[in-house]
């Protein structure tokens, strides 16, 4: 399908518009009962045929690692069994959550006698662009199924094979509650043409939602005239205070790092205040650089470990996504804050620290979708969060902020009850 020309995807785009447009109107009214059975027989699905998604997945593997695709990236991209079971698992806890759909939000009535019923409510189609991981494939598709969505899934080409199986196993599931398959829906090719076309498809998309590196965001920041819930840079920190305990900051500090570098909740930039550089610091740098780290530090952090590289302005508003780390000594809690505003992206950062004043002024002024205390920043998961998954962490304030599961995707609407009433 990747030769056929721009007219051809465009039409291709618009039929698939229409019938996500027609599909939402079906499980926006379906019963919960309806779309739960299809999220469970879709996670015994990719379970039963594991053999041929690892299959699938090794296609796209041979080919990105024949491409030159970072260590980074492959990891991203890679499926082993306990990854299938991860995305099976995690569309199970999306079956399991409450219905978010007409929840009553808010109830009054008006001297008058008119009540007023502020309901949840689907969004309607939601596109979802992404890039190499695909168990967005099952996340996505789950969590719209779940909230009463329709999903058009535009997963990157070094994915393709692999989120193709995954839809598969998502049909299966729609067929076996009586859902239309064109409720989870994929462009059949990996043409960017096609991304150009969903940002422009404002009679049947209601929201994009990227989920990728600055030149996908860029492109649908610069391009799309559908309202867009950003999934930007995980630029994330850690920052340890005076009072860390030492024990809890040399784990979570590892954990943060390395855990998985290539994730947006891995931490990018590590602050140590000034009193514990000596004392907290040196077994902190080893660990990391024993479990293949590169530090790039200030010129007190050089001082300590003759492997540190120096770190340049450029690092401190990077996203390596890659096992380096920026290391900076601070001097207080308020200029921790303050590097933080400066130069992180507003996703996920964390403080350790047993000065219960300082967690919570760390908390409080830290303008970020997620805060921690004395926990790893690769808690930026909605899995983590019990939502079962999540289509990404929204770095902006509109809408939906921090993990994106099924209530994030829905809206409200106001149903007012009266009694022949008319306004004077």
């Amino acid at each position: 399908m990747d030769s056929i020309d721009r007219q051809s995807i465009a039409d291709i785009m618009d039929a698939l518009g229409r019938r996500a447009r027609a599909a939402s109107a079906i499980v926006a009214m379906a019963p919960a009962e309806a779309r739960d059975k299809a999220l469970r027989v879709a996670a015994a699905t990719l379970r039963a045929r594991m053999a041929d998604l690892l299959a699938a997945n090794a296609v796209d593997m041979d080919a990105a690692t024949q491409k030159g695709l970072s260590p980074s990236m492959l990891d991203r991209l890679t499926l082993n069994p306990g990854r299938v079971e991860a995305m099976a698992k995690g569309l199970e806890e999306i079956a399991d959550r409450a219905d978010p759909l007409g929840a009553v939000l808010e109830r009054w009535e008006r001297p008058n006698g008119l009540q007023f019923t502020k309901v949840r409510v689907p969004l309607g189609v939601i596109a979802i662009i992404f890039e190499s991981r695909p168990n967005v494939t099952a996340d996505a598709g789950g969590l719209c199924l779940k909230s009463g969505n329709a999903a058009i899934l535009r997963g990157g080409s070094e994915s393709f094979h692999s989120a193709r199986c995954i839809l598969a196993a998502l049909h299966e599931g729609l067929d076996a509650a009586g859902l239309p398959r064109d409720a989870i829906l994929m462009p059949p090719t990996t043409d960017r043409a096609a991304v150009g076309e969903l940002l422009t498809m404002t009679r049947w998309v209601d929201v994009v939602i990227p989920r990728g590196g600055k030149s996908l965001t860029g492109r649908v920041a610069a391009e799309s005239r559908v309202p867009v819930i950003y999934h930007l840079d995980g630029i994330c920190h850690v920052y340890l205070d005076k009072a860390a305990d030492a024990a809890k900051g040399r784990k979570v500090v590892l954990n943060a790092k390395m855990r998985r570098t290539g994730i947006c909740g891995a931490a990018e930039t590590l602050l140590v205040h000034k009193d514990i550089v000596a004392s907290q610091l040196p077994a902190i740098l080893d660990d990391l650089i024993q479990g293949g780290c590169e530090i790039r530090g200030d010129a007190t952090v050089q001082a300590l470990d003759a492997r540190v590289k120096p770190a340049t302005d450029e690092d401190w508003d990077t996203e390596y996504l890659d096992a380096i780390l920026s290391v900076k000594v601070v001097g207080d809690v308020d200029e921790a804050i303050d590097h933080i505003g400066r130069h992180g992206s507003h996703h996920t950062d964390s403080i350790v620290t047993e000065d219960a004043i300082a967690a919570e002024r760390f908390l409080a002024r830290v303008d970020s979708g997620i805060v921690l205390h004395n926990a790893s920043t690769q808690f930026a998961d909605g899995g983590e969060f019990g939502f079962g998954a999540e289509i990404g962490i929204s770095t902006g304030k509109l809408h939906a902020r921090g993990p994106v599961g099924a209530e994030q995707l829905t809206s409200y609407k106001y149903v007012v009850r009266g009694d022949g009433h008319t306004r004077p």
